[in-house]
């Protein structure tokens, strides 16, 4: 039985829907039951109208999330949505996470998590436990060393 109880909206490309078990399993290991609201192949989206998908889809669940989690891979850079839901979060003041994926390191990072993550940390289930939970300061690289800071400027709003 796990510790504690994380609900988090994980952002991601579809393509990558095979590695949320893991990224969750890798938490329930650390303590953290993650409750997913993200929407994946297991449960897809067959909406077509774009506002609709947003508004009444991905809003609806990433309001419902303490924190957004960005599982980043080589692809997650080039996806709208991805950086919608960022986007959204933030301005939800949301805790936003990205989080290394283990099977591709130093990739480049969606414009929107650039600008507003709260922190970045490697697929190291203590790092990303503490960052969903708010327990760190700054952002690591994949290899879990302190990246350097960035100079953009974070608000909450």
């Amino acid at each position: 039985m796990s510790d504690r109880v994380c609900n988090v909206f994980i952002s991601h490309i579809h393509e990558d829907d095979h590695r949320l078990q893991p990224l969750k399993d890798l938490l329930k290991s650390k303590g953290c039951e993650a409750r997913d609201s993200s929407i994946t192949s297991e449960k897809p989206n067959r909406a077509k109208d774009p506002d609709y998908i947003m508004n009444g889809i991905l809003k609806p669940a990433i309001d419902w999330a303490g924190s957004l989690v960005v599982l980043v891979t080589p692809d997650t850079k080039d996806s709208d949505w991805v950086n919608k839901e960022i986007t959204y979060a933030h301005e939800q003041g949301k805790n936003i996470v990205g989080v290394w994926d283990d099977q591709h390191t130093g990739c480049e990072l969606p414009e929107a998590l650039e600008q507003v993550a709260d922190h970045m940390v490697p697929w190291d289930g203590d790092q990303i436990v503490d960052a969903i939970f708010d327990r760190m300061d700054g952002w690591r690289d994949p290899q879990g060393d302190p990246m350097t800071p960035r100079s953009i400027p974070r608000y909450r709003c």
